[in-house]
């Protein structure tokens, strides 16, 4: 089966404990490996203040996962991010690479 490279980003609320922060991080990293999920990149981008306030919070704090994996995978995830009340938002991407796109 063939993998689709994905990045999800996600923003926690501002109020987040660092503990917190990286029992979250580790349980997705975990969580995505035991889906299949191969070349599991994690950056965290630090609290930035948001466009427009979400939930009442102008500030979050944002963490980017790239992997590879397949659709079911993104589904599982993004369920498991929905219920989640420590994430305010979220966004999955899939990233097509130049390559893929050139057909000759």
């Amino acid at each position: 089966m063939r993998l689709n490279s994905y990045e999800t980003i996600y923003i926690l609320r501002p109020d987040v404990s660092e503990n917190i922060n990286l029992s979250l991080v580790t349980y997705y990293k975990k969580f995505i490996k035991k889906k299949g999920a191969q070349e599991i990149f994690i950056q965290h981008r630090g609290r930035r203040h948001l466009s427009y306030n979400i939930n009442s919070y102008y500030d979050g704090i944002y963490v980017q996962m790239n992997y590879k994996g397949n659709g079911i995978l993104v589904n599982s995830l993004e369920k498991s991010m929905r219920f989640n009340n420590i994430i305010i938002r979220f966004l999955t991407t899939k990233n097509n690479l130049v390559s893929d796109a050139i057909n000759y």
